[in-house]
């Protein structure tokens, strides 16, 4: 189990439906058991609350699943919002066994709340699938206040009829009175994936910014970007926020800050080979927005105030012009730590890597490598032989990286989760097979200066109830 990153006992954490309310971030989110396999016993809304990202209160299931029997057999995912004095979930009915019936598997439904922890359900079928639509892909619905046209807006993930074709779609509905709800067709459909999952749709500053997650090209939250809450959308150069093992996140503000909640996927067999699955740990992002309006993501304060200062390690330049050359800093303090350091790169350098958990006598690590001719970050076990170690596939991002300029590194390791930040780009993997302790820097073919470099044990959580 992690130490600083959420997960409850026993339970794995699926698709989070974020709401700052009543002065802490309230996550309903699913908890899978995994009894037998992911999806395998149905499940409702759990609630947990926090305000710093690493003491969490538990609230157990708030909106229970219906039977076997009715619509919402499982409550997939929605969003959570407050009107009319009321807190009102829109969430996805799914049952499993209703398209052997000839029954949309999937429709929107509606629960309401006075205090966030008891809900009433309504019993009624929102928004079915529309024709010309695949009956039972139809879920995740997002709801946000369109004060222009005074009106309630929801968007929601669909797709065409058609197994593995580029259909997926982002639709939307309008309502003046949350009562009755008018479908307006297609809000966002560019044909690029099979499926839009966990739709977002927020503003910053004067940009608005559309999020979705697909599973048919790179399996990761991708976003979009316009100064009109209706498009037209355009695409940054790097239009995501993390890699292959960071899935579903949805977005949530507390009037200052906004911050991603998504999961880390387990590997089946809890190997490196294994291949990812459905349902995870939480890890939460804070969106910075850039000068070009594109944005970036940075650890959470609370999370980094986990780590309690330490004294800086002896400042090192490690450089081999033809070759590696690797420079070990320290030793991990435990099994969840975090690693700070400011690097600057010389021009022409091939790579710098930070190893983690490595093994002294052969080296044998975790690295997460920067490429700056490449414009990769990247992770991988090391070495990698016989070839391949590790499924890695996803496990990069975009990154530029200008020559002598200072770029700030920051690491957690949370038992099996690695995450790093390499300024405002982040990279989430998970270690199964750790072998060694030490901790380690290394250039290929250039040189890099490494100071400040501070590594931190956590200091262990209490519970919000007892913060």
């Amino acid at each position: 189990m992690p130490n600083v990153y959420y997960q409850f006992p026993g339970t794995w954490f699926g698709d989070c439906m974020p709401l700052y309310a009543r002065g802490a971030f309230q996550l309903f989110h699913q908890r899978d058991t995994r009894r037998p396999i992911p999806f395998g016993e149905p499940f409702g809304w759990a609630l947990a609350r926090t305000t710093d990202f690493v003491h969490y209160e538990d609230l157990g299931e708030v909106i229970p699943r219906g039977g076997d029997d009715e619509q919402d057999q499982f409550i997939f995912a929605g969003s959570v919002f407050e009107a009319n004095g009321r807190f009102h979930a829109m969430y996805t009915g799914y049952n499993r066994d209703y398209p052997a019936l000839g029954k949309a598997a999937q429709v929107m439904m509606l629960a309401t709340s006075d205090d966030l922890v008891h809900w009433e359900k309504t019993g009624t079928q929102i928004a079915v699938p529309q024709p010309g639509y695949d009956q039972d892909d139809w879920r995740d619905p997002f709801v946000l206040r369109d004060e222009e046209h005074d009106r309630w807006v929801m968007i929601l993930g669909g797709r065409l009829p058609g197994e593995r074709v580029q259909t997926g779609r982002t639709v939307w509905f309008s309502s003046p009175d949350l009562e009755t709800w008018e479908f307006q067709g297609d809000f966002w459909a560019p044909d690029l994936y099979s499926m839009h999952e966990m739709p977002d749709l927020f503003q910053m500053g004067d940009w608005w910014y559309l999020l979705t997650t697909e599973y048919s090209d790179r399996s990761k939250t991708v976003y979009r970007m316009s100064r009109s809450m209706f498009g037209p959308w355009s695409a940054p150069v790097d239009d995501a926020f993390d890699g292959r093992t960071y899935y579903a996140a949805r977005s949530a503000s507390d009037g200052e800050h906004r911050y991603l909640f998504g999961w880390v996927p387990t590997k089946e067999g809890e190997q490196d080979l294994g291949a990812e699955q459905w349902g995870g740990t939480l890890v939460v992002h804070e969106v910075l927005q850039r000068a070009d309006g594109s944005l970036g993501v940075g650890i959470p304060e609370g999370v980094a105030a986990a780590f309690p200062p330490a004294d800086p390690l002896p400042a090192a330049t490690v450089s081999r012009e033809d070759g590696r050359a690797a420079a070990h800093l320290a030793d991990a303090p435990g099994s969840t730590y975090s690693v700070e350091a400011t690097i600057s790169v010389a021009a022409g350098t091939r790579s710098v890597s930070f190893r983690i958990a490595a093994e002294a006598a052969t080296g044998d690590a975790y690295a997460f490598t920067i490429a700056p001719g490449e414009q990769q970050l990247r992770f991988d076990k090391v070495p990698n032989y016989p070839w391949f170690r590790y499924d890695a596939r996803g496990h990069d991002r975009p990154i530029t990286i200008e020559s002598g300029a200072d770029i700030s590194v920051r690491i957690v390791v949370d038992e099996s989760i690695a995450t790093i930040y390499v300024g405002d780009v982040a990279l989430n993997a998970r270690m199964y097979d750790r072998r060694g302790s030490g901790i380690s820097v290394e250039v290929v073919d250039g040189s890099v200066d490494v100071r400040g470099v501070t590594v931190a044990a956590f200091a262990a959580a209490r519970s919000l109830a007892d913060a």
